[in-house]
């Protein structure tokens, strides 16, 4: 299942389904169905961890011993209840799930044609990268790495980006690469064979936001010579339990990255919600994204996220549980209250909305917002006549972002162009704080991500209301700025 929001329709984003293995969908025979778990230990896992899942009717599918967290799955339905006993056990509830949401309505709006595939440099379209750049001013200041005289590069900071894979044979993307790791198992679908290594980007959104940080060909990425590693924990259809997400955290933390991006968004129900009837709530999930998160401060790692696209007021929690019910009440949900975004609004993380190109007033029209954005990031919209009318024939896709798209996949459905494509989400704003971070890195190899993230907004380009505001944050984020300071 596809699912759909209609705000936000004509974008590549991210969305959540809460049960992992159902979709958002009511299984056939629930009783019969396996179901998959997110449980969390008071601390640390037991060395028994195991024989507590199998006494309770479950399996082990992941264990995350730096979290003391762990994935399991069960048929029973009982397997809350039985594990509801341990007082090893802080908490544990049904696994979520986030999804990629793309749009396939290529009839509406009219693709880009005017880019010629076989133009020497894209530079002059990417107004974006332009803009917090300072038409590519910075690139003097710092690129983030050195370029040596065999063309192999000398890489002063790396950025982990947590996302669908990466082309790594990207023109623009192979000479900054550096690897990286594989978090779906065999499988998932007839591709998935669990190899630790298949990075391969089969939806293409995490080669785009690869390009956004560090390409360095006919596109520029924010730090062209940034290092990148991708961690995939997507597959070409299906969603990420947050387990894998959580695991990719820590794998990027042990690899020394000095930045992590992830243009994933979602909510977790803190308090009880209710599927036909039954209570739950995803306090275990939460705890794994906020111990996740912890670990990679701690290790000194800057952390970005998108803030989400379904243009909501995080501050306004009933609107957020209106649109859960909303959403998804006719999959037999109801949530009740204290639904909140995750990871963008959890402590440590640079929580990044959407600007654009046409105002200085007003964010991207799918872009959440409220007192948790930090800074705000070009990810483009659809231009000013759309956002008037909302009517889809008046989409006009120059207005998107242009960054790398797989070599091997069929055009994206936004232009005629092979090997790049226009996006916009807060997909694709988060990337540019995260090259952002991943200069200010370079250049300051001793800073905190307290004070990355402090220079990021003391640098931002003051946007919308004087001073900080909760469309923009502290503003448009500017690596020259920064690095100008």
């Amino acid at each position: 299942m596809r699912t759909k929001v209609a705000a936000v329709l004509g974008s590549l984003l991210i969305t959540t389904s809460v049960f992992a293995g159902t979709g958002y969908s009511k299984p056939a025979n629930q009783a019969a169905q396996k179901q998959k778990y997110v449980i969390a230990f008071q601390s640390s896992l037991p060395a028994d961890y195991e024989s507590i899942v199998t006494k309770a009717g479950g399996r082990v599918l992941r264990a995350i011993p730096e979290l003391g967290g762990l994935e399991a799955e069960s048929d029973r339905q009982d397997f809350l209840s039985i594990l509801s006993g341990n007082s090893g056990i802080r908490a544990a509830n049904r696994e979520m799930v986030y999804k990629l949401d793309e749009d396939i309505a290529a009839a509406d709006g009219q693709p880009v044609t005017d880019i010629p595939q076989d133009a020497e440099t894209y530079w002059p379209y990417q107004w974006d990268i332009q803009r917090i750049t300072n038409n590519g001013a910075s690139y003097k200041l710092e690129t983030g790495g050195t370029t040596n005289a065999d063309g192999t590069v000398t890489h002063k900071a790396v950025v982990g980006v947590i996302d669908t894979g990466i082309d790594a044979e990207h023109p623009d993307l192979k000479a900054n690469f550096l690897g990286g790791m594989n978090f779906v198992p065999a499988g998932v679908d007839a591709s998935e064979k669990g190899d630790p290594y298949d990075i391969k980007d089969r939806e293409g959104h995490g080669t785009h936001v690869a390009g956004s940080i560090a390409a360095n060909g006919k596109v520029k990425g924010v730090g062209p010579g940034l290092g990148i590693r991708s961690y995939r924990v997507f597959a070409a259809e299906g969603g990420a339990p947050t387990s894998w997400i959580a695991a990719a955290i820590v794998q990027a933390s042990k690899d020394k990255v000095d930045v992590i991006n992830m243009s994933i968004g979602g909510y977790d129900g803190i308090s009880r919600y209710t599927y036909e009837g039954l209570k739950y709530s995803d306090v275990a999930d939460m705890i794994l994204w906020k111990r996740a998160l912890q670990y990679a401060v701690s290790s000194n790692v800057t952390v970005v996220a998108a803030a989400g696209n379904e243009e909501l007021n995080l501050n306004d929690s009933g609107a957020v549980v209106d649109y859960m019910n909303q959403t998804y009440g006719y999959l037999g949900l109801n949530f009740k209250s204290a639904v909140k975004e995750v990871p963008g609004t959890l402590p440590g993380v640079i929580n990044v909305s959407s600007s654009n190109k046409w105002s200085t007033e007003k964010i991207a029209f799918y872009s959440n917002y409220g007192s948790t954005i930090d800074v705000a990031a070009p990810g483009g919209d659809n231009g000013p006549d759309y956002d008037a009318s909302r009517n889809l024939d008046e989409r006009d896709f120059h207005y998107r972002t242009l960054s790398t798209w797989p070599t091997y996949l069929e055009p994206y459905f936004t232009s005629n162009l092979t090997s790049y494509a226009l996006l916009h989400g807060t997909s694709m704003a988060a990337p540019k704080v995260a090259g952002i971070a991943g200069v200010i890195k370079a250049a300051h190899p001793e800073y905190t991500p307290a004070q990355v993230q402090s220079l990021i907004k003391q640098s931002a380009k003051d946007l919308g209301k004087t001073g900080q505001d909760p469309l923009f944050g502290s503003g448009e984020a500017s690596i020259y700025y920064a690095l100008s300071r």
